[in-house]
């Protein structure tokens, strides 16, 4: 008797394929070669196919952008000229609206800042200018918060800093100019302490060597001036120790030089 599989086999899934014996395209694209059943089809259901076809036929894709499939609107996106893509900007479908930002001119997306959803909103700030992301700072899904951190402009930073979220603030941390990074010194998130005192003005990461958390001990311990770091030499944490070893032989003199 065969052994029993140890696995179930799962069915594998069958290609769509459209009936191309109705298929309006039949005696134009198809006799061209320019379709193929089960692999570029425009008819079928298949985001694959529907792509691969509008990528050798993009002259079918304004005919498709008020198609009733989504999924046929979206892509069409990517190939019909700009002109005919604004018709798309109030789409139902969160995904066509979405493939429309990644087509629209920076300056045009303004008109997007308040969508409903959140990828949507999250493109626009990828794209938006950066002078203009300041109508996003309120923007109430912390990712759409984090994409502005990561491109406005340095110097409004500062009003994210006490953003409720701490993946924002670490942006903030990570981009702030030095002399700004003094104001997350007593952020109650330790990863970000520890972003903002690695990259501090000398005398401001001085301040955090008597951090309770290591790594901010360890990022002000990179920066802080050397006649503060003798404090660390005996410090609980042995990265902590190392690095303010480290730096303090890096300093002394090389008893071969003359």
């Amino acid at each position: 008797m065969a052994a029993t599989p140890r696995f179930p086999t799962l069915a594998r899934a069958e290609t769509p394929r459209a009936d191309c014996t109705v298929c309006p395209h039949r005696d134009t694209v198809r006799a061209a070669g320019r379709c193929e059943p089960g692999d570029r089809c425009l008819v079928v259901r298949s985001g694959r196919q529907i792509e691969r076809f509008l990528r050798m036929n993009p002259e079918f894709a304004v005919a498709c952008l008020q198609d009733p499939f989504w999924e046929r609107r979206a892509i069409a996106v990517r190939y019909a000229p700009v002109e005919a893509v604004r018709t798309l900007a109030h789409d139902r479908d969160e995904a066509v609206r979405r493939a429309v930002v990644t087509r629209l001119p920076p300056e045009e997306l303004a008109a997007f800042i308040g969508d409903d959803d959140r990828e949507v909103r999250i493109t626009v700030a990828s794209r938006l200018p950066a002078e203009r992301l300041h109508a996003m700072l309120g923007d109430p899904d912390y990712l759409v918060r984090q994409h502005v951190a990561q491109r406005i402009p340095h110097g409004s930073l500062v009003r994210l800093v006490h953003d409720p979220d701490r993946e924002v603030r670490k942006e903030v941390a990570r981009r702030m100019p030095a002399f700004a990074l003094s104001k997350l010194a007593a952020d109650e998130d330790p990863d970000v302490r520890a972003i903002a005192a690695a990259r501090m003005l000398p005398d401001d990461a001085a301040r955090l060597l008597a951090d309770p958390d290591w790594r901010v001990r360890l990022g002000a311990a990179g920066r802080a001036p050397l006649d503060a770091l003798r404090a660390l030499a005996d410090d609980a944490d042995r990265d902590v120790r190392e690095q303010v070893r480290d730096r303090l032989n890096a300093m002394q003199p090389d008893p071969e030089t003359p």
